[in-house]
């Protein structure tokens, strides 16, 4: 299964799950990153690490190491 980390940029795809430490998934969950929710990475920094990612109406940036543990599926066009 892919993820987060490897979504090229403006390219919307759908969380399907995720696996990390419980202390990281409330904080993706309090930033609205929750299975079935579309996101697109909009922004990459200099060297790829964090990229900014639109959920929903926020913008959000994400470290490489813990884009790993968000697991995605291509979104229907």
């Amino acid at each position: 299964m892919k993820t987060l980390n490897t979504v090229k940029l403006n390219n919307s795809v759908c969380i399907c799950s995720i696996d990390c430490s419980e202390k990281l998934q409330r904080r993706f969950l309090d930033l609205g990153i929750i299975p079935g929710t579309t996101i697109t990475p909009i922004f990459s920094s200099i060297f790829n690490d964090p990229v900014a990612y639109q959920v929903r109406d926020s913008v959000i940036a994400i470290r490489s190491e813990d884009a790993k543990k968000i697991y995605i599926k291509k979104e229907k066009a």
